[in-house]
């Protein structure tokens, strides 16, 4: 993957979200950046990303669509909401969750969104915290097909 040509969805500026996404962009990727509070997004759109309005306007076009996001509830309105993920994702797409919801859940809304769009989704939370997400040194354990 290319990172100057990689376009990412990010989806959730909380703290772990935001300095994931600095992280992200710093590496050159082109973000495409949403939050519930739109007015989180203004520091990564002054560094060049761009801000949606919603969450299939951050998927549209991202090869990569990555979720930090509170707990199920907020995963679940994201993606299969209205104006969601799933409305805007194909095939080729890749929805990463960084987010803290259990096992289940997260197979559950993975067959859900290859049912509905064909997008493919793994389970990656992460350890560490957020200096270790700032220096770059976060632990993330990947699941998924």
């Amino acid at each position: 993957m290319n990172s100057a040509q990689t376009k990412v969805g990010f989806l959730g500026l909380g703290v772990m979200g935001m300095a994931i996404a600095r992280r992200l962009q710093a590496a050159g990727l082109a973000l495409q950046v949403w939050n519930r509070s739109a007015d989180k997004c203004r520091p990564l759109v002054e560094a060049g990303a761009t801000a949606c309005a919603t969450p299939a306007e951050a998927a549209a076009g991202a090869e990569v669509v990555i979720l930090c996001l509170l707990d199920e509830a907020a995963v679940d309105q994201t993606v299969f909401g209205r104006d969601g993920v799933s409305s805007a994702t194909c095939p080729a797409t890749v929805v990463v969750d960084h987010s803290s919801i259990t096992p289940d859940a997260t197979r559950a809304l993975a067959a859900r969104l290859a049912e509905r769009c064909g997008a493919r989704w793994l389970d990656a939370p992460v350890s560490g915290g957020t200096p270790a997400a700032e220096r770059g040194a976060l632990t993330i354990m990947a699941g998924g097909d």
